[in-house]
């Protein structure tokens, strides 16, 4: 393809992509498809000859688009919103336009100096204290792909700093490595134990299992409002402690999945204050970019999170306007990831480096090559500004609050918890029906959610809430998309009240039987 060829594909690409975004509410939420459908219609090779472009742009239409869910659509509720916006996608071709790997300054200084200034940006415009500013020259942020991956990179970063403390060591000379002495890891390695509750993101337990190290799913209460308590780690510690083992990680949340729980950070981070070889990571991967949003920095515990948290991640990509991938995850001090991942033979050495001018990434991170994502933060933040930022919060916030009303004044559901931002937690459970048990609900809840989960026009996902009391099988109703409006959401809860009625039905019927 010669750039002309590229000019003429790439306008009818945009054509295309503004068609799609135009019948997007027309078309059924999730891909009317059965498993195998691509495997058994795309030939089995690829083509031996190259193909005219306009016939590979058409089977995008024919073959791809028929098996996509639309993550976009205005009544997508389910897992987090994962949003899009056209900044987003012209920033990805830009991007895409100067490839190149990102591992050191001097393979394109704008790259790594964006990064730079749009975390702080993001820091600033979230309220993180200037320790988590990448201008303080001693914590910052970092421009990943997930928050499994920051979660992960964080796990490392907190496994050799708690080696480095058993080993007497702190912090490097100027810029100097500290070597975790053999003894030291040999004895203490596989000792290491990593803390969470039992609704942390199945992060935690990927990053143990990566690790090969255990992690400890600590019990919450739903008086408690599921969220992690500082008594519950104390206890747990305490107990692994007097086995041998070393504490080294808690990853608290701030909105979890299953429920928006907000853990107590105050309470974890006076209980590691006994524990000196533990590291403290905030997940918030979903509720970390309602920070922005001043009024609702006490109930996500912003105060709490500046004095005690060591590193926090928060996605974009989900609820932040920034096309995926883009997740930020920030450090109270840049050498804990630095001590762990700094690893430069010759051959990657500059002058620039060498003089301590500037940042390698490829140093905070787990992978050498990176891509050019702050390109996508930068377009975003300066179309929408932080005041349109904050209005497309608010207004996944203002639906939930509407949604919460309806469910409030339902005498056939009920809300679960309270409201966390854009995520409500419901289930099916009549008012005047007391001769039903919670394993009963439990079961008609999965019914009602089986009856929606084969429907196409909608779609919502499930959760159980695990705690000290019990376990309530219920269905999630997650907002924030950029173009739902109060419409969607209401079309969609009229289809789940009418399901509803039909899974009591059926259960009525089936009793008498």
């Amino acid at each position: 393809m010669d750039i002309e060829q590229f000019r003429k594909a790439g306008y009818a690409a945009v054509d295309a992509i503004c068609d799609y975004y135009q019948t997007l509410s027309e078309r059924p939420v999730k891909a009317q498809v059965q498993p195998g459908y691509l495997l058994d219609k795309l030939p089995k090779e690829a083509p031996a000859q190259g193909e005219p472009f306009h016939e590979i742009a058409a089977a995008f239409q024919n073959d791809i688009l028929p098996g996509i869910t639309h993550w976009q659509s205005p009544q997508f509720f389910a897992y987090f919103p994962a949003n899009s916006t056209f900044e987003g996608m012209i920033a990805d071709l830009y991007a895409a336009s100067v490839s190149n790997p990102g591992f050191n300054w001097i393979c394109s200084p704008a790259c790594t100096e964006l990064e730079q200034v749009v975390v702080d940006w993001v820091a600033k415009m979230l309220g993180l204290g200037p320790s988590f500013w990448t201008s303080s020259g001693v914590g910052g942020g970092v421009i990943m792909g997930s928050a499994s991956e920051a979660a992960l990179t964080a796990a490392m970063a907190a496994r050799e700093r708690s080696l480095r403390r058993l080993a007497g060591h702190e912090h490097a000379a100027e810029n100097g490595q500290i070597e975790v002495p053999d003894e030291i890891r040999q004895k203490y390695g596989q000792k290491l134990v990593i803390y969470g509750s039992t609704q942390t993101h199945s992060l935690g337990s990927k990053a143990a299992i990566m690790l090969g190290l255990p992690f400890r799913a600590i019990p919450v209460s739903a008086e408690d409002g599921y969220s992690l308590r500082g008594d519950a780690v104390r206890k747990a510690m305490e107990a692994d402690v007097a086995d041998g083992l070393v504490p080294f990680l808690v990853i608290a949340t701030v909105g979890t999945t299953s429920s928006g729980a907000v853990d107590r950070i105050s309470e974890i981070g006076e209980v590691l204050k006994d524990f000196p070889t533990t590291f403290l990571h905030v997940d918030a991967a979903w509720a970390g970019v309602a920070y922005a949003l001043p009024e609702y920095r006490e109930l996500l515990r912003l105060s709490e999170l500046n004095e005690y948290v060591d590193s926090f991640a928060t996605n974009l990509h989900k609820w932040g306007l920034t096309t995926f991938d883009c997740t930020l995850l920030y450090v109270r001090d840049r050498q804990d990831l630095t001590q762990t991942f700094d690893v430069t033979p010759a051959f990657l050495r500059s002058k620039e480096a060498d003089a301590g001018e500037v940042i390698d990434y490829r140093n905070w991170q787990i992978a050498l090559g990176r891509r050019f994502r702050s390109l996508k933060i930068w377009f975003v933040l300066r179309s929408y500004g932080v005041e349109g930022f904050q209005r497309h919060l608010e207004r996944g916030i203002s639906q939930c609050k509407q949604l919460a009303e309806a469910v409030r004044q339902s005498t056939t559901f009920e809300l679960v918890t309270k409201p966390s931002l854009a995520l409500l937690v419901f289930r099916l459970s009549p008012s005047s029906r007391s001769d039903l048990t919670n394993d009963t609900l439990n079961v008609l809840n999965q019914r009602l959610h089986d009856r929606l989960n084969a429907r196409y026009d909608v779609f919502l996902t499930q959760t159980v809430l695990h705690s000290v009391e019990t376990n309530i099988f219920c269905i999630r109703f997650a907002m924030g998309g950029v173009r739902t409006t109060f419409e969607d959401v209401q079309a969609t809860w009229s289809i789940v009240e009418a399901e509803g009625e039909e899974v009591l039905k059926d259960w009525d019927e089936r009793s008498v039987e």
